[in-house]
């Protein structure tokens, strides 16, 4: 903290630890005080102020994202300054560049407003974006930071939001919120559970925030569920900060929460389960080889007779490619495939499923029968899923259809 030439040393490492550009330095240390320093960056710039007197540091790490995401690299760089000095307090504050008023491109580092709420006159934060695809995004304006904080594996937050209160991102992603989970939730489990004379034993790989276990837990004839989660924080945000999502399912005796990989998991679980969920961060994060197909036939193995698999494959307006992508690789494995939609307002778009089975299929399930088993299963207050909407879920939009067929 009075060391110019240490503090420089110290930079300049992780700097290029980071790996961003440093481009230039200047550090001064001040005879009674502290040091204040700056790096230029080829990505922009960090700035250092140190006060020994009050035992008080400030770090500044700015990039812009012209030639490709810095974003990671930032947080490395300030994670790892903020290490070296192991405070007892820390207070971070995020800027995310652009708005969805500012409609230069987000990612190319132009600098955004605050939008204006004419009703007060007061500027408020700028919407949080999630890119859907290079050229289309979609944001939230937070009301409040809730929590943030960076696991082993990923940066996780909790938001509040006017129109779906609490808000959990991943990475800067979307991933689930208090007012519109069951878009998600609901589509993911019913379809497949209700498909099935007498689900008992599940499989749920990722789904740390509890909804899928909480979907799966309104079927009484189910006696465990084993849910596999890769990382810890995801559990322990949810348990803090998402009741209104898993409704308590997280702490349900009939689950067995296991932190590790799923992959390694399955591969050597000797299991078999009626109902497998893949509950997962999309496919370009830490839960890619989940994806694969050789994957997939591992799954395969696991499923007792008349078991499903269901997953969601991601956007087809959006992310078509990918979305195809996977549905080619189930039905290598599986002889029946059946992708479903809907629109999940959280993730600003038409969203893609799939249930996947070696000899059930979940499209040839009556009406008659689904009110039935609803009935019987006493399964109610749902607020998407219902057995008339079932057959609607299947039926694909005639672009989407093609694609897929």
């Amino acid at each position: 903290m009075t060391s110019a030439p240490r503090l420089a040393a110290l930079c300049r490492a992780l700097v290029e630890r980071a790996g961003l550009t440093p481009v230039g330095e200047c550090f001064h240390a001040f005879e009674s005080a502290g040091v204040t320093g700056m790096v230029l960056l080829a990505e922009s710039h960090l700035a250092v102020h140190t006060w020994p007197e009050l035992g008080a540091v400030t770090l500044d790490v700015y990039v812009c994202n012209v030639s490709r995401d810095n974003s990671a690299q930032a947080e490395a760089l300030l994670d790892g300054l903020a290490a070296a000095f192991a405070p007892k307090e820390r207070k971070l504050k995020r800027l995310e560049r652009g708005s969805v008023s500012d409609r230069s491109d987000d990612r190319d580092g132009a600098a955004g407003t605050a939008g204006i709420d004419t009703r007060s006159g007061e500027a408020e934060p700028a919407p949080l974006l999630e890119w859907l695809s290079d050229d289309a995004a979609f944001g939230l304006r937070p009301r409040r930071l809730i929590e943030t904080r960076r696991s082993a594996h990923q940066r996780i937050e909790v938001i509040e939001t006017r129109p779906f209160g609490r808000v959990m991102r991943i990475d800067d992603r979307y991933m689930t919120s208090e007012g519109d989970e069951f878009h998600y939730h609901e589509t993911m489990v019913h379809p497949a559970a209700l498909c099935h004379p007498a689900p008992r034993r599940a499989l749920i790989i990722g789904g740390g925030d509890g909804g899928s276990a909480e979907e799966l837990f309104k079927h009484p004839s189910i006696e465990r569920i084993d849910l596999v989660e890769l990382d810890e924080a995801v559990i322990a945000t949810a348990r803090r900060h998402l009741q209104s999502v898993h409704r308590g399912a997280l702490d349900d005796p009939r689950l067995q929460i296991r932190i590790e990989d799923g992959a390694q998991f399955v591969a050597r679980s000797g299991d078999c389960y009626d109902l497998v969920v893949l509950d997962l961060t999309d496919p370009d994060t830490v839960a890619e080889k989940l994806y694969a197909e050789a994957f997939f036939a591992r799954l395969a193995e696991r499923l007792a007779p008349g078991g499903t698999i269901s997953l969601h494959l991601g956007s087809p307006v959006h992310a078509m490619e990918q979305v195809v992508t996977i549905a080619r690789r189930l039905q290598a494995v599986f002889p029946i495939v059946r992708p479903l939609g809907t629109y999940v307002p959280l993730y600003g778009s038409y969203w893609a499923f799939a249930i996947a089975s070696r000899d059930r299929d979940p499209c040839a399930i009556d009406v008659a029968l689904l009110r039935e088993r609803m009935a019987a299963r006493a399964i109610g207050g749902l607020r998407l899923y219902h057995a008339d909407l079932h057959a609607a879920l299947f039926t694909l939009p005639a672009y989407f259809a093609e694609r897929i067929a």
